[in-house]
């Protein structure tokens, strides 16, 4: 049974590569003692429908725009790390006797993992993670079980492919988004110790809430929603086509009454909807409140959307940008780089497993 690797430790450096519904990001880094540096990024649009619900329906559209990418950023790098949708991975928490060697584990994993996994297991890539001693038990250790159909790893790892570069490992969005949420802390209250901080990553079409609490994970969550809602009411108001619409939401140029009528309403909406995700949140956890929010995604980036939520809550909420202490490489440019920083926390925490 093949293991997908999604927890595997690198030693060639690898680039992090986010499929997400609307375009691949792709970024490089480097690090130099304890800084990072960005190396190359680019971020490649994708057709309409190559990518549905982060489920990709066309490889050889998804592999040419991560060729284009690969092209438009300059990499020479030809290992990628890419992830697959939180929602299409199972994972859980199991003890295991402690002592027991790599391949003793990997045989006791696979045993186990039917009873966990709803799918046969000749049809899923599985993976595990030893996380420490149990708390409970001293002679056990929590492992991380992450199980995947094999159908979603297969889909991307044939994109990458096809986009000339090589998979080296398969993670989880929710995972990369944990990784890169170490390089955020200092812009989070008591650099998110013993803090409970809700992480909003507005994409195209998913909206996805990570919560942070005293750094680890503890919760995610997905709802549809998501700026091509704006991208197509732009479409219905001004009659132009999705690639217009797309570019003038992006580059401005619009009629006088577009932010009255058309962006404020997609903020308010935006507000609802990550109020929303936290009352499931509360309804599902013994917290009844966070201590600051952090919007990413492309919608992040719309001017005073984190002023709005703010107000709305009634909790400190900033804009993610992983890059705001790393020192960048003469071919990327600060300001595109900073318009395009929300929308890069996957690619971000995926680029940062060359370091593992």
């Amino acid at each position: 049974m093949p293991l997908a690797q999604l927890f595997k430790r690198t030693t060639p450096p690898i680039i992090g590569l986010d499929i997400s519904s609307t375009a691949v990001k792709l970024l490089e880094l480097s690090k130099s003692g304890s800084r990072y540096r960005v190396e190359s990024y680019a971020v490649e649009p994708l057709p309409p429908n190559s990518v549905v619900e982060k489920n990709i329906t066309d490889i050889e559209a998804v592999g040419e725009a991560i060729r284009r990418a690969v092209k438009r950023s300059g990499t020479r790098t030809r290992h990628a790390a890419v992830a697959v949708a939180g929602s299409s991975v199972i994972t859980k928490s199991i003890p295991m006797p402690a002592g027991l060697s790599a391949d003793d584990m990997e045989s006791q994993i696979e045993f186990e993992a039917d009873q966990y996994v709803p799918y046969p297991l000749d049809e899923v890539n599985l993976d595990f993670e030893v996380l420490g001693p149990s708390e409970k038990n001293p002679d056990t250790v929590d492992v991380l079980l992450a199980a995947c159909r094999s159908e979603n790893v297969d889909l991307r790892s044939a994109a990458v492919e096809t986009g000339g570069l090589t998979t080296q490992v398969m993670d989880v969005e929710s995972f990369a988004s944990e990784n890169a949420f170490a390089l955020l802390t200092d812009q989070t209250p008591n650099n998110g110790v013993e803090k409970t901080i809700a992480v909003i990553d507005v994409g195209a079409t998913m909206t996805t809430l990570n919560v942070m609490d005293d750094l680890k994970s503890i919760y995610t969550r997905d709802t549809v929603f998501g700026g091509k809602q704006l991208t197509e009411e732009i479409m219905r108001r001004y009659g132009l086509s999705y690639e217009e619409a797309g570019m003038a939401k992006r580059q401005g140029g619009l009629p006088e009454n577009y932010v009255a009528d058309v962006l404020e309403p997609f903020k308010e909406a935006m507000a609802q909807q990550t109020s929303r995700s936290l009352q499931f949140f509360y309804s599902s956890s013994p917290h009844s409140k966070v201590d600051h929010v952090v919007l990413a995604g492309g919608s992040a980036s719309i001017q005073g959307v984190d002023e709005l939520i703010q107000e709305r809550l009634g909790v400190e909420t900033s804009i993610a940008n992983p890059f705001a202490s790393m020192s960048l490489s003469a071919r990327v440019k600060p300001q595109i780089l900073s318009n395009d920083a929300p929308s890069l926390l996957i690619a971000c925490g995926l680029a940062l497993r060359s370091f593992d």
